[in-house]
């Protein structure tokens, strides 16, 4: 297989307008959650990317009538016939195991692959497990299987629940089985980020009962049945963020729109601090630029705190800063991966353990370097737009993953990329 590349000429200042799509965290869980409805729901705002369309895939496997239409999805899922999730197509993404919660609360079995995807870290699934024997179901793994059964009736039974760690994934898988569940599940220690405050939403739409959506304790009253409806994807703040990050690194000028700020607090904060002036509306953002950026210390936690997703891109920033910052990386292990890429661009920055320490350099030069996750790949997109020459991306299969359209839109923003073989 030839894997695409991105060749990138710089430097360039990073400057003009770009419309941010759908949050790709977010429509994972939402596509999932088609299947909870005995009926039509329509889905709009949807990214087009590998991982949507993975899991446009598995959901088509399983008979459901589904298409995507620009950014709009539209499934049927009053047919289902089969539970079953692969593992060639959950391999290529985490996500997929999200399919179990609506199959298992639904079907009252599910069979489900264990996940493939990044390679940040362990990211146990365990927790969803826990939680499902804990509604009453029988779970085996086998094989590199989970094979899930709903106790006798059918249905999963509600029950009080603690998560161990913080899971996004877990909290999503949960909440969608609680909804279908036998009475009322409590669960403490709830992940809190928009993506799962959007699901909730769409639950809720459906006709889920929940209490304390965004708060670290929800309530979920199982209902028999939930019916379909229209509802769509919140905007990428991951996407809107990497964007404004190059605007940082060039003394640029970007204006995002289609997106909010509410969910980027502790984002925008930072690049205040790094010397960028902020502003906002109730669809847009813009980051100005006049000077190099200052020296910051960041460290990665759970939302409302600066997210994991972001902190390449923040050190990216670092890098030509003035001064010295530190970041450390309390969320994943494994998540500097694109330090010795960034380190060939000629970053000066070092690592131990958790913590990096970035001291800032004038300028980035430019190499060829290797994309190594989703979101840090687009470090190194926006480095490379800033090192004065040209620079070779490989294996951008994984920026393509979680960017729609990434070079149209740099390129509208005056970065000179081309896709080439």
């Amino acid at each position: 297989m030839i894997m695409d590349k991105f060749k990138i000429i710089g430097a360039s200042r990073i400057a003009g307008e770009v419309a941010i799509s759908g949050s790709k965290n977010a429509a994972l869980p939402l596509l999932a959650a088609m299947l909870l409805p005995n009926d039509e729901t329509v889905l709009h705002n949807v990214p087009t990317l590998k991982d949507t369309d993975t899991l446009i895939k598995l959901i088509s496997g399983m008979g459901v009538a589904i298409k995507k239409e620009g950014n709009t999805v539209v499934a049927d899922a009053r047919v289902v016939s089969n539970y079953y999730a692969p593992y060639e197509l959950v391999r290529t993404m985490r996500a997929s195991i999200l399919v179990l919660g609506p199959l298992l609360a639904r079907f009252g079995e599910a069979e489900v692959s264990l996940p493939g995807g990044c390679s940040i870290g362990s990211r146990p699934v365990d927790q969803h497990l826990k939680a499902f024997e804990a509604m009453g179901a029988t779970i085996n793994v086998e094989n590199g299987y989970v094979k899930a059964k709903a106790p006798k009736g059918g249905r999963l039974i509600g029950c009080d629940f603690t998560f161990d760690m913080v899971t996004v994934g877990g909290t999503e898988n949960v909440i969608m089985a609680a909804a279908l569940a036998d009475g009322v599940t409590r669960l403490e220690n709830c992940a809190c980020e928009p993506e799962i405050v959007n699901l909730a939403n769409l639950l809720v739409a459906m006709g889920a009962k929940i209490d304390g959506i965004g708060t670290t304790t929800m309530t979920i009253e199982g209902v028999h049945s939930l019916h379909g409806c229209e509802f769509s994807v919140i905007a990428d703040r991951i996407e809107t963020g990497s964007y404004l990050a190059g605007a940082l690194m060039s003394c640029g000028d970007v204006l995002t729109i289609n997106t909010s700020a509410e969910f980027l607090h502790p984002v925008l904060k930072k690049f205040e601090a790094m010397g960028a002036v902020i502003t906002s509306g109730e669809d847009w953002i813009r980051a100005v630029m006049t000077k190099r950026p200052k020296a910051v210390d960041i460290r990665t936690q759970p939302h409302p705190g600066f997210p994991t997703d972001m902190q390449a891109q923040l050190m990216a920033v670092c890098c030509l800063a003035e001064g010295t910052s530190t970041i450390i990386e309390n969320i994943f292990e494994n998540r500097f991966m694109h330090v010795p890429e960034l380190q060939r661009l000629g970053a000066n920055i070092r690592v131990d353990g958790h913590t990096a320490v970035v001291t800032g350099v004038e300028k980035f030069t430019p190499a060829p370097v290797m994309a190594t996750d989703l979101r840090a790949s687009m470090s190194l997109v926006m480095a490379a737009a800033c090192a004065d020459g040209e620079s070779i991306i490989d294996r951008i299969y994984h920026i393509d993953r979680g960017y729609d359209d990434v070079e149209n839109k740099l390129r509208n923003l005056g970065v000179n990329i081309q896709r080439i073989k």
